[in-house]
């Protein structure tokens, strides 16, 4: 499909995701709407110098999600994650308001950005993006929905992810392949979608870039950074102990229940990165980890 005089309106346009669709549909040749509440913020200027057109707006007000919608092809939405595991209904509001905005202005593809298995999950907590999911398909949007994994870029961008001071906590065990995805390829599976609706429109995909088990992230890193990282597990019983939801998630990923069929995703995505690419095309950020006091 040609990208031309086609405009993409992008949800949160100024964080890791949308910034990442925002960036990949640019340079693909869309028109991009970049959503955002702060349009004189720096991410904002940026993807403006970029091309992008700025719409400012918040995902909780329809009224600006309505004028944002005007003239627009597609729509990639994604909301803010609820780190409060227990409460759901906020992202639920806002992801309702964005695909009802959607389905009132005609959109003709609907990008969701969900989360992996998130209907197997919700067999035992709530959770927002699978309620989400259910609302894109009762209104019968022409959709696609993309279900992504951890984040490679959380393990150095966030010091209390998991590593701190050469020591990699994690709480799934030794043996268990951890599925990720960095988040660029996120914004490309994204312009993948709009670029071949024949192929997307409709599917549901799980995605990650790589899997693996905890040792091997933690050799990984050790090995790209020159440093030390040593992987030590966290029990099972301390997990609950401090958050039953989150005993849950680690019970249910413990059990191997976390599948992706990477090969299949790299035929879709011959650019796929691997951890260890990523690791090598972010070694800056790798140092920088190592770096902070």
């Amino acid at each position: 499909m040609t990208s031309h005089n086609k405009t993409i309106l992008v949800l949160g346009a100024t964080g890791q995701q949308g910034g990442a669709a925002a960036e990949q549909l640019l340079a693909d040749g869309w028109k991009v709407r970049a959503f955002t509440r702060d349009t004189s913020g720096q991410r904002a200027l940026a993807l403006a110098q970029a091309g992008a057109e700025l719409a400012a707006g918040d995902m909780g007000d329809r009224a600006s999600l309505d004028a944002a919608m005007q003239g627009i092809y597609g729509v990639f939405s994604v909301q803010p994650v609820e780190w409060d595991l227990s409460a759901a209904a906020e992202e639920i509001r806002l992801g309702t308001n964005v695909a009802e905005a959607a389905q009132a202005a005609g959109v003709r593809h609907f990008v969701y950005s969900s989360m992996g298995h998130a209907d197997k999950q919700s067999l035992f907590r709530k959770v927002a993006k699978w309620e989400v999911e259910k609302i894109i398909e009762s209104l019968g949007l022409p959709a696609t929905v993309f279900r992504p994994p951890y984040f490679m870029e959380n393990y150095v961008n966030f010091p209390h992810y998991g590593i701190r001071n050469g020591t990699y906590l994690e709480a799934i065990n030794p043996d268990i392949p951890v599925p990720m995805i960095a988040v660029e390829d996120i914004g490309k599976f994204a312009a993948l979608a709009f670029q071949h609706p024949e192929r997307y429109l409709g599917k549901t995909i799980e995605l990650a870039g790589d899997a693996k088990t905890p040792p091997d992230i933690a050799a990984a890193i050790s090995r790209v950074s020159g440093k030390t990282v040593v992987y030590t597990h966290i029990p099972s019983e301390t997990v609950h102990e401090q958050s039953e939801i989150m005993g849950k998630i680690y019970d249910w990923l413990n059990a191997g229940n976390y599948v992706v069929d990477i090969p299949s995703l790299r035929k879709l995505h011959p650019g796929l990165l691997s951890f260890d690419a990523w690791l090598e095309k972010n070694k800056a950020k790798v140092d920088a980890l190592f770096a902070r006091p």
